[in-house]
């Protein structure tokens, strides 16, 4: 063990240099409209593909929620050139793998191949995006299947607590407003296939398709492959954009009972009304990281280790990709420890909004950020995703190079700042799914 460790810190240390100038090896290109960036890598013969376009559930229409993500399931359905056991025979043979999945703004898709079979993924990736057969028995399938996965999260303790937190939280036309799941699951059977047909043609393109391609790779001949798959696609629209949501006037308690669950799940926050973007988003999620991420957070240490009052409990900002998110606390607590663990929360969370955070723990969350930042970026699969982040999130490539020095830039009274600028305990939304003891 020691010695792998040893290895570890020295293979850390020999590639120090790979994280100087970061950006400057980035090709970046738009082509037909979408947003390309290639980053050739060390890593032999591996290539790695994700990328992103707006239409995801936010784009839905309120009487047809769940038209988004059925036309997003039924990508890789088949296409008008191949059904989908030609394409998965395809794949197969070359042991290569594209997913897609529906997010609250985005469809993402993520695809892994061997250097000598991008052509062939890449080929496959624009036609699936661009000519998916929309077969009338798999969309029924892919109707039975959302409607079976959407129940069985009907009872999972987290999903119906943050589903709940966001209904709280942000005003219906929020992009990040969720849809009841109750909702969802009444709609399932009455979207007619033609609708999935129509939001396709709507909302899927190249305008503002985002796609990072990282590995084993030549850029030149990545180009030229795309300019071909892509040519002639048109259509596509910009992320959805909204107003601030505005923190609540008072607290807000609900609880979700849900009958013979072993724990609850608690979600205690409030809109943040920060944007990635915004210069106060980092030393916020700094804030953060000092009271809930990770076993050396005052949260962990405490609620966890010192009084055994639960066995995960983190502290968090979200959802701020695109527009303006939220911060929050999310814990699972045995039922007989609920009020205690709670009110130990509630503690932590005054404590540390009252008097802010050491010196101490700033440094030892610098050099935490900014090593995870750096192991994160050792694989294609982390660098891919960083980068598509990083311009999700609205930043310039340059942000490879800036985020660790961001890190380091923090100062305390600039951390300490912002928590008290943003949060106010007081008036947070508090969600509880789960045995409630008392509760019906």
């Amino acid at each position: 063990m020691k010695f792998q460790k040893c290895l570890a810190v020295l293979a850390l240390l020999a590639s120090s240099s790979a994280f100087a100038g970061l950006a400057e090896h980035a090709v970046r290109t738009h082509i037909n409209g979408a947003d390309v960036i290639i980053y050739p890598t060390g890593v032999k013969d591996v290539v790695t593909m994700v990328g992103s376009l707006p239409a995801g559930d936010a784009f839905a229409d309120e009487k047809s929620p769940a038209v988004a993500t059925l036309t997003g399931m039924m990508l890789d359905k088949g296409t008008t050139r191949a059904d989908k056991f030609a394409i998965a025979q395809q794949l197969d043979g070359v042991g290569a793998s594209i997913s897609f999945n529906v997010g609250v703004l985005t469809v993402g898709v993520h695809a892994k191949c061997l250097r000598k079979d991008t052509s062939t993924i890449l080929r496959l990736i624009a036609e699936q995006l661009r000519t998916p057969a929309f077969p009338a028995a798999e969309f029924e399938k892919s109707k039975k299947q959302l409607t079976g996965a959407l129940q069985r999260s009907m009872e999972d303790t987290d999903y119906r607590a943050s589903i709940a937190f966001a209904r709280a939280i942000y005003p219906v036309g929020h992009p990040n407003h969720r849809v009841a799941t109750e909702d969802m699951l009444a709609a399932i059977d009455g979207t007619q296939l033609d609708a999935i047909k129509a939001f396709h043609k709507k909302y899927y393109g190249p305008a503002h398709l985002t796609l990072v391609i990282v590995g084993d790779l030549d850029p030149k001949q990545i180009t030229a492959e795309l300019k071909k798959d892509f040519g002639g696609w048109t259509g596509g629209v910009d992320v959805l954009r909204a107003d601030r949501a505005k923190p609540l006037d008072t607290p807000s308690v609900q609880t979700l009972y849900m009958a013979d669950k072993t724990s609850v799940s608690l979600v205690l926050g409030q809109a943040s009304g920060v944007r990635y973007s915004d210069a106060d988003a980092i030393p916020l999620r700094a804030a953060a990281a000092v009271l809930g991420s990770g076993f050396t957070s005052r949260l962990f240490g405490t609620v966890r280790d010192k009084e055994g009052l639960t066995y995960n409990i983190n502290a968090y900002m979200d959802n701020d990709t695109y527009t303006d998110g939220d911060w929050r606390i999310s814990a699972s607590f045995a039922p007989e420890l609920l009020d205690k663990g709670l009110a130990s929360t509630r503690r932590e969370l005054k404590t540390w909004w009252q008097s802010g955070v050491t010196a101490d723990e700033l440094k030892a969350r610098k050099s935490d950020l900014v090593g995870s930042y750096k192991v994160s970026l050792a694989t294609t699969d982390g660098l891919a995703s960083f980068i598509l982040r990083t311009l999700q999130r609205g930043r310039p490539l340059t942000w490879l190079d800036d985020y660790p020095k961001a890190i380091e830039a923090l100062s305390l009274e600039q951390v300490n700042g912002v928590i008290r600028k943003y949060l106010n305990p007081d008036k947070m939304a508090l969600i509880e799914a789960g045995s409630v003891p008392g509760a019906k």
